[in-house]
């Protein structure tokens, strides 16, 4: 079976630094597979390989069976690879619902009986139930640089969704959240709908272990590990990395 990502030989150096040496990766459709390794591991740079922001010096990327190696960002967005950052990246001077509106709007459907301005009610629909599922539906009219961290996290996320992708990469989406806004993450990442796979990159193993199907642990820049989060607690490497405190 054809899987949703596939990655493979992906390499990146900087100088003699390899910062990723070799790395393979797998993501079947609807899967939550999840990265961690130490500071420094190669998960991030792996990250944006995949998202099409760094070029792999070697290895090729496939989605869904389509080699898109080649493309940027743009075009691996709409092929369906969404992208959240380490630090929420919304228009401050935007509302919430219009951040959202920005990535509905191209691909709003025209409703049957097209009349002016449908696309762009059908856009407002999407952007108004997107923030509701994201807990921030009655902060639509809020200029997003009012939203607290946390908020403009769960509006990155509802900004991704609108863009329709088949595949979201997270980049530490819990740092500097409190508890409370840890566990609505949660929450929200726990009832995300299986047609949208997610590779997560996360130190707090908690999270990672409650959410995720697969992991991946990653050492100066090669794999050290794939498995279920059961396989990946009971590996011996891993133990040893994590005794070493290295990973």
């Amino acid at each position: 079976m054809t899987p949703l990502l596939h990655a493979r030989g992906i390499t990146v150096r900087y100088g003699s630094l390899a910062a990723l040496d070799g790395v393979d990766l797998r993501i079947a459709d609807g899967e939550r597979h999840a990265l961690i390794g130490p500071n420094g591991a190669g998960k991030t740079t792996l990250l944006d390989v995949l998202g099409g922001r760094t070029r792999s010096g070697g290895g090729r990327v496939w989605l869904a069976g389509r080699d898109v190696t080649r493309l940027g960002p743009a075009a691996r967005a709409r092929r369906g690879i969404g992208r959240i950052h380490q630090r929420p990246a919304v228009w401050s001077t935007l509302t919430a619902t219009e951040n959202v509106l920005v990535a509905a709007l191209p691909h709003a459907v025209r409703p049957a009986g097209w009349r002016p301005g449908a696309r762009r009610r059908a856009a407002e629909h999407t952007a108004a139930a997107l923030l509701a599922r994201v807990g921030l539906g009655k902060l639509g009219a809020t200029p997003a640089g009012q939203l607290a961290h946390g908020q403009r996290r769960q509006l990155e996320i509802a900004v991704a969704l609108a863009g329709r992708p088949r595949l979201l990469l997270l980049d530490e989406p819990a740092a500097g959240l409190s508890a409370a806004e840890v566990g609505r993450l949660a929450e929200f990442l726990r009832v995300l709908p299986r047609a949208v796979g997610v590779l997560l990159v996360e130190h707090r193993l908690d999270l990672v272990y409650a959410l995720c199907d697969t992991v991946t642990v990653l050492r100066d820049g090669r794999t050290l590990a794939t498995g279920t989060p059961a396989e990946i607690r009971a590996s011996g490497p891993v133990r040893q990395a994590y005794a070493e405190g290295v990973a």
